[in-house]
Parts: structure tokens; sequence; C-alpha cells
């Protein structure tokens, strides 16, 4: 079994509802943060552990942010192969890195700049031994509500997590889940669901706060704050 590490980042997306009316234009992953591009800091938090071999940036086709971004950064390349969807991104990368059955991959959204070393650093040290592999996540501490525009129930937390990245699997297996999930038709939104779809049960690695994902405009004040 080979232990090599690559870091895959789907930055392929505008992130509309990041976007105030009116605002920027600009995609989400390339606004600044505290002086430097959202996407740059997610990969300078991957390239934090030496153990990760290569961060590989999968953008859309005529992309014009990302070599500006992304200068000078050591073990990091970026190609133009993303797709529709964040699954086809990730399968799309997937297939360009040329990564073998067993080298594991880390997939890890261009929206959440505040990853840890220590989070990551647990992330690898938990995944490397087990069989599937898994993904930082957090238990929901608050009260779940269902419904619309007024509540239909409460949903009983225990046991419910809200999911981060990244998220390690086995390039194979990964490969396999992300393809069946697309013949099945299924819409998978990260890539433990693609796993599980695929029969597997990745394990759930305790992640942190300060790694949520940039997706509302008031976040990108909150996420300065930590940084």
């Amino acid at each position: 079994m080979s232990d090599t590490l690559i870091a895959i980042v789907p930055a392929a997306g505008v992130g509309a509802r990041a976007s105030h009316p009116g605002g920027q234009s600009i995609p989400k992953q390339y606004r600044p943060l505290a002086g430097q591009a959202m996407l740059r800091r997610a990969v300078l938090a991957l390239l934090a552990d030496a153990r990760i071999a290569q961060v590989r940036v999968a953008v859309s086709a005529g992309d014009g942010w990302v070599e500006e971004a992304l200068r000078d950064l050591p073990r990091t390349v970026w190609r133009p192969c993303g797709g529709p969807t964040r699954a086809d991104t990730v399968a799309a990368a997937l297939a360009d890195c040329g990564a073998g059955e067993h080298d594991w991959v880390l997939v890890h959204d261009a929206a959440r700049p505040g990853l840890t070393p220590s989070a990551l650093a647990r992330l690898i040290d938990a995944c490397l031994p087990d069989p599937v592999g898994g993904l930082l996540a957090l238990p929901v501490a608050d009260t779940v509500k269902a419904g619309d525009a007024r509540v239909a129930r409460t949903v009983d937390r225990q046991g419910l997590w809200l999911a981060q990245t990244p998220q390690m699997f086995r390039a194979g297996a990964l490969r396999q889940a992300l393809a069946g999930a697309a013949a099945a038709g299924l819409a998978v939104t990260d890539e433990a669901s693609a796993m599980e779809a695929a029969g597997h049960a990745p394990r759930l690695v305790t992640g942190e706060a300060r790694n949520f994902k940039v997706t509302w405009p008031d976040d990108f004040e909150l996420m300065e704050k930590w940084l």
C-alpha cells in the first residue's frame, strides 16, 4: 500500500451565495482575505503538512485569476479540468492527477481557508491506518429544526455531524465511488457521500469551528477575524 498523499482543491465554481446584490463579480475563491486570495490561503493550509506531496487545484476552463492567486507556491499545480458540479470536478481532477489506486487523496474546499495544521495532521494520522479513510466533521451543537417558512418538527441532533473538509480516501476507491454515483444519477455533495453510497463507512475525525465554509457575504468578515 502506498502512503503518497495528494490534495485536490475543486475551485471551478463562482460562489453566487457569497455575493451581495450588485457586489463583486469575481468568483469567491479569489476574493481577498486579510490581503490574500481565499484560494491561496486554502492551498497554504494544505502545504503546512509536509506529508502532502502535491496540491492540485482544479479550475474552470478560461479561469483568469488562478495563475496570479497561486503564484510561487511550492508543490502546487493548477489544471483547467473543472466540471459543472463539484463531483464532476473532483472526478476530472482524479483522472488528471495520475494517482495510483492506493495513493491517498485529500479533497479540500477552496472556501475553507481556516483549516489549521493540527486539524489537518489529526485527519491524516487517523486515516493512514484506516481501511476506508474519513473526513473532518463537527458534532451538531444547536437544536435542529426541519421545515420551510414554519417549523415542521425538531430533529434529534444525537449522532449528527456537520461535514467539513479535507476528506481523505484512497484514489482508486474514490474514483469508483464517484463513477458509481454518477451512473446511478446520485447528486452527491461531498466525497464522503459518494463513498457511503458505495457501501463504505468513512471515519469521522473531529474538526474545528474555524474550519467553516465561507458561504454567505458576512462570512468573509468572520473568517478574517480567525485569520
